[in-house]
């Protein structure tokens, strides 16, 4: 922020930091008092390196200042939260005390950078989302939505950075992370423009093959598809100016992203030329606040009357908003050539909340969008307090606070005619919690629409239903798969979680009844061996069947009092041959006992942690020294290489349960790889092959097969190998054996 030269900014940095100094000097408008005293700050700041490059050379000024325009610009924040976005790194570094903060800048702004240094870990990215930090996280947001909106800016400018980030697999956990919980956020909080953007970074950098070959279709289909949006928009522009002569107006084609592209293509299993609604045309009207539903439902009865409407695809946002806020109203329409064409119809004010999102009740106070916003602080809170009554781990804590991120929404009715909000597949179970957690707790059935159906039906747009409650029901463990909110799931876990716990006390009090009654004395060494015997690995679990009848208590007894006894007989009898404790000699285990997996302990898994089990990905088969990421699965901790053909999928769907892995030590044999070869239909030049394979040290060959075909033979290798170094140098020579046309690792 100075206007001296600088030899801590790259001429591209300085024209950068001017272009967002001057964006932000027009649109924020400061206090020159305190500008200039801040400006006085940044540079000293600067000057004592508390704004360093990181380890990709990105510098920690510029990075603030860009997230500062992103935050301003695209999302719509305030002075507040640029100077607190400013001072963060001062603060943490104690350049900056809050006293001075607070003098200068205002408690506001203090305050706001207590919550960001709160959630330093993940704001920084220097850990993975674990339990502690994830939970101070969430309670920024209930404190302040300001806090999860610089965050995601400061998530949008990495990404569109991410080309300055050296390694591959720092670009592959960013775009996980981003897809896995920051894209949802965005979309819940209404930043579309944010979210859409995000989510094609993101496959950039996780399907490079497939971004590539949507973009190239786009391209080369641009022309065709600007020429068809002209054909549309022309003669309807003709006829909304004749119908609304003193209503200005903008209309515009807008194709849709490549990720939506992307997962129309997988859903419905297609090719790229058979997508037809490769567009929407976007009609923005600049109407008054009071006229603006009149004036929506006007130009939609111009556009039907020009074009056929699919009744069936009419999504009215106007009459009831989505929670974030969002209203407009779309229509698809049958247009020239028999092609499907969807038009969205808004106001001026709808598009800016529909680009802002939720941020945008900072300029439009009191609209519908408020009421988003305090829902969402509601699932926050709700997720808060789920979490100090579960044991569930990080991991499924993030997934239950993500279910109602990305989720369509509808709406029900309760009999007053109350509109209830849901997620998409909510069920009547959803509908009762969702009224009242008495309600939900209770519930045996509903009437919907005036028909008697189960708790797990699935609930439609309009339905009006009437929950029937018993006051003998309680929650079961089955209604789990019943429901989709969070705040049901969480609601229900809660009430057997404590059914539970009121069991294991009644059969703990039980046990000891019966214990004092045949005068037996509690061994827990040998009552543990009773639990065990009987298949249980946890106490809980062993009190659970007895409490539910299926453990009968007196067999248990029966077991346990013949344990003690053979425990005292053995007691007796080994008593004279007990050893001294100086003859006694600790044979250390042998090392293949002490191995994980049956091989030396040559990965760290996620934080720096040693010892642990985990088996290689057979989709991929990494070896020592390729680029490696953990995949938690129901079989253990899986280890893959980060461009096996499943990464994708696992970083965008399961990000949750990908955990760092890097290699450590040194790589022995054992690793197995296959090689594919292609060459001369000729055995000799195989049998060379093979001698190259034997001859190589530190390599085995375990098995190979041969294809003949137009005068080449297509064999596939498998090899043990040490490391990618041995395999690299391996692949080098084989490529150099006469005869041969091409050696690939498979």
């Amino acid at each position: 922020m100075t206007t001296k030269p600088s030899p801590f900014y790259t001429t591209d940095e300085r024209a950068r930091l001017v272009s967002c100094y001057s964006y932000l000097l027009r649109t924020l408008t400061p206090d020159r008092r305190v500008l200039a005293e801040v400006r006085h700050l940044m540079n000293l700041f600067v000057e004592e390196g508390c704004f360093d490059r990181d380890k990709n050379g990105m510098h920690g000024f510029m990075r603030n200042i860009e997230v500062a325009c992103i935050a301003t610009r695209e999302i719509g924040l305030g002075i507040e939260s640029i100077w607190a976005l400013l001072f963060y790194r001062p603060m943490m570094k104690g350049l900056m005390q809050r006293e001075r903060i607070v003098a200068l800048l205002g408690e506001d702004v203090a305050r706001l950078i207590d919550l960001l240094l709160k959630t330093s870990e993940i704001y920084m990215r220097n850990a993975a989302i674990n339990t502690t930090n994830f939970e101070h996280f969430l309670l920024s947001i209930a404190e302040d939505i300001r806090v999860v909106l610089l965050i995601i800016a400061d998530r949008s400018f990495l990404l569109r950075n991410a080309k300055s980030i050296a390694s591959a697999e720092e670009r592959t956990a960013l775009a996980a992370e981003v897809s896995y919980l920051y894209a949802p956020l965005a979309h819940r909080l209404g930043l579309y423009a944010i979210k859409s953007e995000m989510e094609d970074l993101c496959l950039k950098y996780t399907d490079r093959q497939t971004f590539d070959m949507i973009k190239r279709k786009l391209g080369e289909t641009k022309r065709s598809r600007d020429a068809y949006i002209e054909a549309f928009i022309t003669p309807l522009r003709q006829r909304l100016d004749e119908a609304l002569p003193n209503t200005s107006y903008e209309m515009k084609g807008r194709t849709k992203s490549i990720n939506s592209i992307r997962n129309k293509l997988r859903k419905q299993g297609i090719e790229f030329e058979a997508i037809y609604d490769l567009f929407a045309i976007r009609i923005i009207l600049d109407v008054p606040e009071k006229e603006e539903r009149s004036a929506c439902w006007h130009v939609y009865s111009i556009i039907t009357d020009m074009y056929q409407p699919n009744p069936q695809r009419l999504k009215d946002w106007i009459s009831i908003p989505k929670s974030n806020g969002y209203e407009s109203l779309h229509i698809t329409v049958m247009g020239p050539q028999n092609k499907w064409v969807e038009v969205q119809i808004r106001t001026r004010r709808m598009d800016e909340v529909a680009e802002r999102g939720l941020a945008a009740h900072w300029k439009y106070k009191g609209i519908k969008s408020e009421t988003g916003l305090d829902e969402f602080l509601t699932s926050v809170r709700e997720t808060l307090e789920a979490r100090e009554h579960s044991s569930d781990d990080t991991s499924e804590t993030v997934q239950n606070f993500k279910m109602n991120l990305f989720t369509d929404e509808i709406y029900a009715f309760t009999p007053t005619g109350e509109l209830i909000k849901l997620p998409q597949g909510a069920s009547v179970l959803d509908f009762a919690f969702a009224i009242h957690s008495r309600i939900g707790c209770q519930a045996v059935g509903a009437n919907v629409n005036g028909k008697n159906v189960p708790l797990k039906h699935k609930l439609e747009n309009g339905d009006s239903v009437s929950i029937i409650t018993s006051a003998q029901q309680t929650p079961k463990k089955d209604w789990l798969s019943y429901v989709v909110s969070s705040k049901a799931r969480n609601k229900i876990k809660q009430q057997i979680r404590q059914q539970e716990e009121s069991s294991i006390d009644v059969v703990k009090e039980l046990l000891s009844r019966r214990l004092k009654n045949r005068k037996l004395p509690f061994d827990e060494a040998v009552f543990t061996r009773i639990v065990r015997r009987k298949g249980f690995k946890h106490l809980t679990d062993f009190y659970l069947e007895i409490a539910a009848d299926r453990l009968d208590v007196l067999e248990v007894l029966e077991l346990y009092a013949g344990e003690l006894e053979e425990e005292h007989r053995r007691e007796a009898g080994q008593g004279a041959a007990k050893r001294s404790a100086d003859s006694f000699v600790a044979h250390p285990p042998r090392e293949e006992e002490t191995a994980k997996g049956g091989k030396s302990d040559v990965l760290v898994i996620d934080q720096n942690m040693t010892g642990v089990e985990y088996s290689f990905g057979k989709c991929c088969n990494p070896i020592y020294g390729d680029q490696v990421f953990g995949f938690v699965s129901n079989s253990g901790i899986k280890i893959h290489r980060t461009d096996c053909p499943n990464a994708p999928d696992m970083f965008s769907r399961y990000g949750y349960r990908v955990i760092e892995a890097r290699w450590s030590g040194k790589g022995s044999t054992g690793y197995e790889a296959t090689l594919h070869v292609v060459g001369q239909d000729n055995l000799a030049i195989v049998t060379n092959i093979t001698s190259v394979i034997n001859k190589e040290a530190g390599v085995s060959l375990r098995a190979y097969s041969i294809n003949s075909k137009d005068n080449l033979f297509d064999g596939l290798f498998t090899v043990e190998v040490p490391d990618t170094s041995t395999l690299s140098i391996l692949l080098r020579k084989i490529r150099g054996t006469n005869g041969v046309k091409s050696a690939e690792r498979h």
